[in-house]
């Protein structure tokens, strides 16, 4: 019997994220899930008229592929690759992992060959670029355990926090934060370990409602590339190339990571930051309020929206809030303000718009957990 659930969530993507006119081609990727909600997207697609090219991957399978690729082999596959999203008008990404460590012992200079010339090359430059898309990740047992639930418990808080949240709404609340956004030069945020400063001038900002991530709930610009100055401690873990990094610090000067912490991993994550010129720098900054997300599981896709939240990812800008960063790495890290967190301000030209994670100015007020559920 199929999980009614699945047909809900399909037409979500479909109709709501991606919005697919008939006769338009969508590239399915599906990354260990179940098989029939990638059959229920190939249904409900088909019934918009759009025509459904699918893919279907296993992180083991890929982990033992890029363990072993020449430089050679990825640009074979990202030519390959690239061809294929260039023939498509929209991507839906649905990833699953049993194991959110599979490529933790890939070596690093197999990773950044895969990022190069697969992963950049082709969903940077190509999907994220020419196609409408959306990507989410899928409540496999690892993620429950991640967030610390039964399994039957997540995947009832999955559904909740993806498909449950009248993003409508959420879009016309966003609107004023955008338009402030917009105005705004100067951003500060303090709390525990972190005194930041930068300007966000003239860099366009761009709300998020349930059309590119599902879960969504964020609003993004990116700091002019040499403007931070400060310190800033992320209090969130993250995995990043299968590695769990713990109690990140930075420093900034002119923009610039000039120095950085994770306790055991200091040296794996600067090994990240790297990679090239570009990862020393920041190409994204975004406040988040999905109101059910409340608590960090180790995903950036759900981590990022968390209710309170902020982040700020070392590397590659988006071209809609395009700071001119360039690099293959593009690092989203979480700082929650909340009280239970530490708490902690943040400012717009001197002006306190958000404390303790919760927005102070009566035309944000919409954004708030209680105006939002």
């Amino acid at each position: 019997m199929r999980d009614p659930r699945f047909r809900q969530f399909a037409q979500q993507l479909v109709s709501h994220a991606i919005k697919v006119k008939p006769g338009e081609k969508v590239l399915i990727e599906a990354f260990d899930i179940p098989t029939d909600f990638t059959a229920e997207l190939i249904r409900v697609i088909a019934e918009a008229g759009g025509l459904p090219i699918v893919s279907t991957y296993h992180q083991s399978v890929l982990r033992a592929l890029y363990s072993v690729a020449s430089e050679e082999q990825m640009k074979t596959i990202g030519e390959v690759e690239r061809k294929r999203m260039e023939a498509v008008d929209c991507y839906i990404g649905v990833r699953g992992s049993h194991n959110t460590s599979e490529f933790s012992d890939v070596p690093k200079e197999r990773m950044s060959l895969y990022e190069k010339h697969w992963w950049n090359y082709v969903h940077s430059e190509v999907r994220v670029k020419k196609t409408r898309w959306v990507v989410l990740r899928w409540p496999h047992s690892s993620m429950s355990q991640a967030a610390g639930m039964s399994t039957e418990a997540f995947e009832d808080f999955y559904f909740q926090v993806c498909a449950g949240i009248d993003y409508s709404k959420m879009a016309t609340a966003m609107e004023p934060l955008k338009e402030l956004m917009n105005r705004t030069d100067r951003v500060q945020i303090t709390g525990p370990g972190t005194d930041l400063s930068f300007s966000i001038q003239n860099i366009p900002t761009i709300p998020c409602a349930g059309e590119v991530n599902i879960p969504d709930g964020e609003i993004f610009t990116a700091p002019v590339r040499n403007s931070l100055n400060g310190t800033l401690h992320y209090n969130t873990e993250s995995i990043y190339r299968g590695t769990l990094f713990s109690n990140i610090k930075f420093v900034f000067k002119d923009g610039k990571i000039v120095d950085a912490e994770a306790g055991s991993n200091t040296s794996k994550l600067n090994e990240i930051l790297d990679a090239d010129e570009g990862a020393r720098y920041i190409g994204e900054w975004s406040l988040a309020f999905n109101p059910y997300i409340l608590h960090p599981m180790k995903d950036t896709l759900f981590d990022e929206k968390i209710a309170g939240s902020f982040h700020l990812t070392p590397g590659q800008a988006y071209e809609e809030a395009d700071n001119g960063n360039r690099s293959q790495i593009h690092w989203d890290i979480v700082s929650i303000q909340r009280p239970e967190y530490g708490g902690g301000e943040i400012y717009f030209d001197d002006v306190l718009i958000r404390k303790d994670g919760l927005f102070t100015i009566p035309d944000l007020a919409g954004l708030n957990p209680e105006n939002l559920k």
